[in-house]
């Protein structure tokens, strides 16, 4: 293998799930409690380079994260996922990673979703193995399970599956389906206390998780008829729905996690009187974090924008349209 075989950069989108993952039935494979659904975001992005050594020389893999070098404590994830792509290529080689997102890491906008996407498809290419996206997904799922949806533009469904093979996502819609946006309210841009990878654990020990998940089945067909039909009125309330439980869910587990801000909730409380006295169809969701994904359509952009403006604690507003599945950028 050449050298430039051994390097490879690639961007991946984040994406904001519309129904969510939270709580694992395999934390050792990371696989789902329950099928989710998401948009993959064009301007939410990790942008990776992976180059492996196969001179042998370095000893240790070097990762650098938005600049800094990460410690071993703080590289142990990455590390045990560049494992794996090395027990599958069959080789002992070093990386050298440096990453890159465009937005705050860790604060509920799924860095982990495109960052071990990234990771994933430009490791594999760096190695020359030749894995197709469906593979790939469920590759990037062991990293982190929302990132085996950013193997795929446009609107996704992750399948839970019943092992590693068969929980791996599929593309519903590509990104020209629907011109439908993220507008990202951020209010705040440090990371969180508990990581999502460890909250799933802890979803099974809320007295809620079991009603959430018995619901989803209904809510996964509605929120597929409605990306379906673009039809935002359909999809607005099932996804509301689904953040809240989700959030209630992890407010009454053990310990008990409580990632919103005051900001937090006065964007949502905004967010539905914009919609009840002006008609301004955006609904919100939140991840597993503080900051706020307004989802509305093309039209309604400009008018939320304004009106985020507005609310005192918003540092940043991110706008992002669907975007595409994993890009390869030349070096």
């Amino acid at each position: 293998m050449s050298h430039e075989q051994h390097t490879a950069t690639v961007r991946v989108g984040s994406n904001i799930a519309f129904i969510k993952y939270w709580g694992v039935a395999d934390a050792r494979i990371n696989l789902p409690l329950n099928n989710s659904i998401s948009m993959t975001l064009a301007e939410a992005h990790t942008t990776t380079t992976v180059t492996w050594d196969a001179s042998g020389q370095q000893q240790t893999d070097e990762i650098t994260l938005d600049g800094r070098r990460l410690d071993a404590n703080a590289a142990q994830r990455l590390v045990a996922h560049l494992d794996r792509l090395r027990a599958l290529a069959g080789v002992d080689y070093r990386a050298t990673v440096v990453s890159k997102n465009n937005f705050p890491m860790a604060s509920g906008i799924a860095s982990s979703a495109s960052g071990f996407a990234a990771l994933t498809v430009a490791g594999c290419r760096a190695l020359g193995l030749d894995l197709d996206a469906t593979r790939l997904s469920a590759m990037a799922r062991r990293g982190s399970g929302s990132a085996s949806r950013s193997l795929f533009g446009g609107f996704v469904e992750w399948e839970k599956g019943i092992d590693d093979a068969t929980s791996v996502a599929r593309q519903l819609y590509t990104e020209e389906h629907w011109a439908l946006y993220d507008v990202v309210a951020v209010v705040s841009r440090a990371a969180k206390h508990v990581s999502s990878a460890s909250g799933h654990t802890l979803a099974a020990t809320s007295p809620l998780n079991g009603c959430r998940i018995a619901s989803l089945d209904a809510a996964l067909r509605e929120v597929r008829q409605a990306i379906t039909l673009r039809d935002i009125s359909q999809l607005g309330p099932v996804i509301e729905q689904d953040a809240l439980a989700m959030h209630g869910v992890m407010m009454t587990s053990h310990p008990s996690l409580l990632y919103w801000q005051p900001e937090t909730l006065a964007i949502m409380q905004a967010a539905r009187a914009w919609r009840e006295q002006d008609g301004l169809a955006a609904y919100f969701t939140i991840d597993a974090g503080p900051n706020v994904h307004l989802i509305c359509e093309q039209e309604s952009v400009d008018a939320l924008v304004e009106r985020l403006d507005t609310l005192p604690g918003v540092q940043r507003i991110i706008v992002s349209p669907p975007g595409p599945g994993p890009q390869g950028i030349e070096n």
